[in-house]
């Protein structure tokens, strides 16, 4: 039978359009204003700051206020379709900030908040905190509206306007899904799937599928409206992953770690599962005993060997037996893996064929921002630089796309 034809992935290579270099300390959270050639910028120095573009080209701040207290200032934006009065729109751009840092936080949060999203349809606003809580509140009022205690603090969060679900993650390495209600919530599921602290995640409405990365450097594609619990990895970066997007009209994800690499993912392919690693006393290829096995060692009079595992078919196999690498795109090794001898033969050029792209940012990322309207990237790096690239194809432009919900962290 033939194999199945996988579509090549789109040529998307970033250009860089400009840069914003007049910021004082890291930039924790941007954002792109659609329509307008602007960027609203928080520091860690409490600054806020709205740069417009000049007729130089360059980016200088209009708008700038230092927030009191002493924790970083958190923003959550909505990307208004119809075009309004720009005085109007960043005086409630403005106003929503100065409320969430001066009214709500103090009553939510003993400790620093970690991530704001703010929901329009719902008029809510959802945020967490190093203190493990989980609130929710109204946008108009500021009251709160429910609380959940979480197991660790929360560095990711998305929520899905139909079914008023929130995905979080955690520092545990587990994500969450909670069902919200006016004053109450209960608990759905727990994904558990990383090694490492979840750094962010990235909702999908249209597929109902939520990506999260983590410290482990791996993403995790979960299957939330198949229902069969399918959970994709997809492994494409040497360090934390720090921000994940998803470009709807190409059905690619781009994903950004802190060694400054951006990664964007084809997610119009059919992937596979990665196998469970399979647990044996000997190897699976060549039944030499592993060195835990003293009974078959001391019977076969040979010495334990080290157990190590094919990425491919999952079994448990020996050094010898697996002395091959291979990329597996479909399931998500971009990177050559470890796989046995018969797995490497069945192995064709055409499934290692990419479905990513590899591009260096030049800086090290702390944070990312896309605007699908546009099809621009923002970055953020340690370097105090704001970077702004054209991620837009060279066949096309993105098709407008109303974005229901942002999510802000704050590191």
């Amino acid at each position: 039978m033939a194999a199945e034809i996988q579509p090549k992935p789109q040529t998307r290579t970033p250009v860089l359009l400009n840069k914003i270099e007049a910021s004082q300390d890291v930039v924790n959270t941007a954002v792109i204003i659609p329509k307008e050639d602007g960027v609203i910028s928080v520091s860690e120095d409490r600054t806020i700051r709205i740069w417009l573009k000049r007729d130089s080209g360059q980016y200088w701040p209009s708008i700038y206020h230092t927030m009191p207290g002493e924790s970083s200032p958190l923003m959550s934006y909505w990307a208004i379709p119809r075009r309004q009065e720009w005085k109007c729109l960043v005086s409630l751009i403005v106003l929503a900030i100065l409320t969430l840092e001066l009214h709500w936080e103090e009553e939510s949060h003993q400790g620093r908040v970690t991530v704001v999203l703010f929901v329009l349809e719902m008029e809510w606003v959802l945020s967490t905190g190093q203190d493990k809580n989980f609130t929710w509140h109204c946008s108009e009022s500021g009251t709160q509206l429910g609380l959940y205690r979480t197991t660790a603090w929360v560095s990711g969060l998305q929520f899905d306007v139909e079914t008023r679900h929130a995905f979080v993650g955690d520092y545990s390495g587990q994500v969450t899904i909670l069902k919200l209600e006016l004053d109450s919530c209960s608990l759905v599921t727990t994904f558990k799937g990383h090694t490492g602290n979840v750094t962010a995640l990235c909702w999908d409405p249209v597929q109902r599928v939520l990506f999260s990365g983590s410290a482990d450097h791996s993403i995790i594609m979960w299957d939330i409206g198949g229902g069969k619990g399918t959970a994709i990895e997809l492994q494409g970066h040497n360090e934390k992953v720090q921000g994940l997007c998803y470009a709807p009209h190409t059905r690619q994800l781009i994903s950004c770690s802190s060694d400054g690499g951006i990664v964007i993912w084809n997610m119009d392919v059919t992937r596979q599962e990665t196998p469970e690693w399979l647990d044996s006393d000997s190897c699976q290829k060549c039944e030499q005993p592993f060195f835990w096995n003293f009974k078959q060692m001391w019977d076969s009079k040979k010495i334990g060997l080290r157990q190590h595992h094919c990425r491919k078919c999952g079994q448990a196999v020996c050094g010898k037996c697996s002395a091959k690498r291979s990329t597996i795109p479909l399931m998500g090794f971009e990177f050559e893996v470890r796989v046995c001898d018969s797995c490497h033969e069945s192995i064709t050029d055409e499934d290692r064929a990419p479905t990513a792209t590899f591009h260096d940012s030049k800086h090290s990322i702390v944070y990312m921002h896309y605007e699908p309207t546009m099809g621009w990237l923002l970055t953020s790096g340690a370097d105090k630089v704001v970077k702004l690239w054209d991620m837009t194809p060279h066949h096309g432009a993105p098709s407008t796309y109303q974005v229901r919900a942002y999510r802000w962290p704050s590191s």
